[in-house]
């Protein structure tokens, strides 16, 4: 197995001693390392294989600079700026099979940009004082980056630190020796979904598409499962993509912390990705169950779905807005898409007779969104519910037209 190269980030002034160790661990156990130094004022104790000034340099800025600016939160964001753009440099270089990041406060913050501009795939660890905690917004968080809480890592080396330093070196190591690159296997079809309670077409449409010769990966709908789709899909990871679950374009528009981010369904078209589109449960907005129900949601409907998750069930204006996001989006694709309309429902839930049957609100819906979808997407509306066999049936109609044309590669 060839040695895999561990890059080590982090402030060589202040936190030399830990990042040293975290280094030796990770030579231990049989790997390389390159280092890379994000500290503004003091210097390291022994050169590292990249300099502050290097890193301040990829910026488009120099550490004198960021001395003189007389504000450590503004130097940080020149070092992060930095940081990241050199990171992806010396990656496609070559030069290293994964990262982790060092630090506190400052060094997470930078860490974060760091990751963020990674490709999906590449291992990225982040050990800090502050991993999983509320000061972290989801939006930041690299769709497959691992956090590791730095315990007793605040000053110097002790056994506690240590004890988790150590873990930290063998687990980005073993994540370097073990990756794959995404798309390694068949051409592959990215799919966004729930759980079979709401939608269901998940059941015909994946055997189907394996059986033409696919691969399909689903993507659970709920934030980081539609950054993690956004992600490969920007990279052209995706022969086709199948995205009949957008709600998260719905929670981002009103301010739900479960959030795709506000790229949501725009990957695919930027990338000139063939997509279908159908706006799967376009009538709710997901909130944290656990926490106390904002203000505006108050007098809205809800269903709470376990523990972690609740279901906020928006009134005719919010829907409005959500068709008029849906085609804003859409209108950015420069890759054939068709967008479904299912005449009976996009939901398990609002069939008729279940709870959130709504007609009229399903028409009107449908017929915003038709009026401003963009010449750019082909509308096929059908009398049938998303999770009916007919929806899956037309998904594969225009999905088999477009593998006969070319539009989709084999």
């Amino acid at each position: 197995m060839a040695r895999k190269t561990v890059l080590v980030i982090g402030t060589y002034d202040t936190k030399n001693d830990e990042l040293t160790f975290l280094a030796e661990v990770i030579r231990g156990q049989g790997g390389q390392v390159v280092t890379m130094d994000v500290s503004v004022l003091g210097d390291p104790a022994a050169p590292t294989d990249h300099s502050k000034h290097d890193v301040a340099a990829a910026g488009g800025s120099s550490i004198a600079w960021a001395i003189a600016s007389g504000e450590e939160n503004e130097a940080m964001q020149i070092m992060a700026k930095g940081a990241a753009t050199l990171t992806v440099r010396l990656f496609a270089q070559g030069v290293f099979d994964g990262v982790i990041v060092l630090g506190g406060t400052m060094g997470t913050d930078l860490a974060l940009d760091v990751c963020a501009a990674l490709p999906l795939g590449v291992p990225k660890y982040i050990v800090s004082t502050v991993s999983f905690s509320a000061l972290i917004p989801p939006d930041r968080v690299a769709a497959d980056v691992q956090m590791i809480l730095w315990a007793g890592g605040l000053y110097g080396l002790n056994s506690v630190c240590k004890a988790t330093l150590a873990q930290a070196g063998g687990a980005v190591l073993g994540a370097a020796r073990a990756a794959r690159k995404p798309q390694s296997g068949p051409p592959l079809i990215g799919m966004m979904s729930l759980g079979t309670s709401a939608l269901r077409y998940v059941i015909p449409l994946k055997p189907a598409l394996e059986a033409r010769g696919y691969e399909v990966a689903v993507f659970h709908a709920t934030g980081m499962g539609g950054r993690a789709f956004e992600s490969l899909a920007a990279q052209g990871a995706f022969a086709c993509v199948f995205d009949f679950c957008t709600q998260e374009v719905g929670n981002h528009l009103h301010g739900s912390s479960i959030s795709a981010g506000p790229d949501r369904l725009t990957g695919a078209g930027l990338a000139g990705t063939p997509q279908l589109v159908a706006p799967g449960c376009y009538d709710l907005v997901d909130i944290v169950g656990w926490a106390p129900v904002p203000d505006k949601w108050s007098t809205h409907p809800q269903r709470a779905h376990n523990r972690l998750l609740t279901s906020v069930v928006i009134d005719a204006d919010e829907r409005g807005a959500v068709a008029h996001a849906h085609a804003a989006q859409l209108a950015r694709a420069t890759g054939p898409t068709a967008l479904l309309l299912p005449e009976r429902g996009l939901g398990e839930w609002d069939r008729a007779g279940a709870d959130l049957y709504n007609p009229s609100g399903l028409a009107q819906f449908l017929d915003t969104l038709e009026a401003d979808a963009p010449a750019n997407v082909d509308v096929h509306r059908i009398d049938a519910h998303i999770n009916d066999a007919a929806f899956a049936d037309l998904a594969l109609q225009i999905f088999d037209g477009w593998r006969a044309d070319g539009t989709v590669r084999p």
